[in-house]
């Protein structure tokens, strides 16, 4: 009998790939910049940027968006040059939460509106 190993993913948070109408603007090490963001979970998000940062650095996250403002302080956890880097969320204001759970569900909706599309059409 053949057994699947299971890895256990040391995700606590699943992520949502987002459409291209999600940026964010940041800070870190003193320098600005506007990026994309490839995929957002409740606990971080991956920003495509040609601008490396070191892991461990900090940064302010201002997002983009029509939920209304999400601020959120994070640290670099991952680097992929040519790529972007993944930023986990250090601090939210209560506030802003919610607007960030709105931004999640949102994005889950799109995207089962665009996979029940995309189904029927096959």
């Amino acid at each position: 009998m053949l057994q699947q190993r299971i890895c256990p993913s040391r995700r606590f948070n699943s992520r949502v790939e987002t459409a291209e109408g999600v940026w964010v603007y940041w800070r870190c090490n003193g320098r600005d910049d506007t990026s994309r963001v490839l995929d957002l979970s409740l606990s971080g998000l991956f920003v495509e940027t040609p601008k490396l940062r070191a892991v461990g650095s900090t940064a302010e996250v201002d997002f983009l968006v029509q939920e209304g403002e999400i601020r959120a302080e994070a640290v670099v956890r991952h680097v992929e040059p040519g790529r972007g880097l993944g930023l986990k969320f250090t601090a939210m204001s209560v506030g802003d939460r919610p607007h960030l759970a709105a931004l999640m569900n949102r994005l889950c909706s799109s995207r089962s509106v665009a996979v029940s599309t995309s189904s029927r059409s096959t």
